[in-house]
């Protein structure tokens, strides 16, 4: 995400907040939060707090602490007013809300690292927004990798023929040094797999490949390894000159922290923000907020 981007949407989210009498505890509106999530309709949003009214018993609190219905009066112009219906959201409800939202929403994903961490700080959420990009590139990799696997075995009937075909896309993509070269190069162990250390663009680089592979081997029914192993290479050289052509080389970026160690950071996050769950006691009346 750009950081531009996580400019605004962290300035839109502090103009957002409310404080409660006499605590000063934190939370937001629900009206409020459906504009900054980017969803039109109140109709949509309100099947999305739905479910997360439902996480949040599912993980054994108690709802009304977390969403409270409250009133408050809206102007409809030339003096006249109206009341409407609205829920009082502490950190965690708005959290649960994110989680059942849809990530590739620049918004949600944003707010999904906002309401986790227990600190406003705009760098901590820089840090934590690329960590969660770089797992789910991961992900996103595993998938490509085990649907090119399965394509592989149920044309060759060959256990071994994957981890060929992809080490020679990986040859390709890092300028000609195999895959337990670049394990030394960047002091990996042995028993690990190379991208579980490498940066995000370089996880994306090569699930792009995998992905135009498995497309390219259903759409053209390529039935032998080497044909196979042909597709893959090419793609993986495609994919460098692009990189190249941007001044990045694959082979020579610095390793990053071990994506297992930033599933766990964040698990580890997430787990903090339940446990320091807070109620909220908010009156009724929006003239109190």
């Amino acid at each position: 995400m750009e950081k531009d981007i996580i400019v605004r949407l962290h300035n839109n989210f502090e103009r957002s907040i409310y404080k409660q009498q006499g605590t000063d505890m934190e939370f937001w509106l629900a009206r409020d939060l459906q504009n900054l999530l980017g969803y039109a309709r109140w109709e949509n949003f309100a099947k999305v707090v739905e479910k997360a009214k439902t996480a949040c018993k599912t993980a054994g609190f108690e709802v009304t602490d977390h969403f409270l219905d409250i009133t408050k009066k809206v102007s409809l112009g030339s003096g006249a007013e109206r009341q409407i219906g609205d829920i009082a959201l502490t950190r965690y409800a708005c959290y649960l809300i994110a989680q059942n939202g849809d990530p590739s929403k620049d918004q949600i994903a944003f707010a999904q690292t906002y309401f986790a961490v227990q600190t406003r700080k705009q760098e901590i959420i820089e840090q934590r927004i690329t960590e969660i990009e770089r797992l789910s590139a991961r992900r996103k990799l595993s998938l490509s990798e085990k649907e090119l696997s399965g394509i592989i075995y149920e044309r060759l009937s060959d256990e071994k023929s994957f981890a060929r075909i992809r080490s020679k896309g990986d040859t390709a993509l890092f300028g000609g040094k195999t895959t337990k070269q670049m394990k030394q190069k960047l002091d990996i162990p042995k028993s690990r797999a190379l991208a579980d250390f490498l940066p995000t663009i370089t996880i994306k680089a090569k699930d792009f490949a995998n992905e135009i592979t498995n497309f390219n081997i259903k759409r053209d029914d390529l039935r032998t390894e080497s044909g196979i192993t042909k597709e893959h290479v090419k793609n993986n050289q495609e994919v460098r000159k692009l990189l190249i052509k941007r001044n990045i080389k694959p082979e020579a970026l610095p390793p990053a922290d071990d994506v297992k160690k930033v599933e766990r950071k964040l698990a580890s996050e997430q787990k903090k923000l339940i446990t320091k769950a807070e109620p909220l006691d908010v009156k009724q009346d929006e003239q109190s907020l």
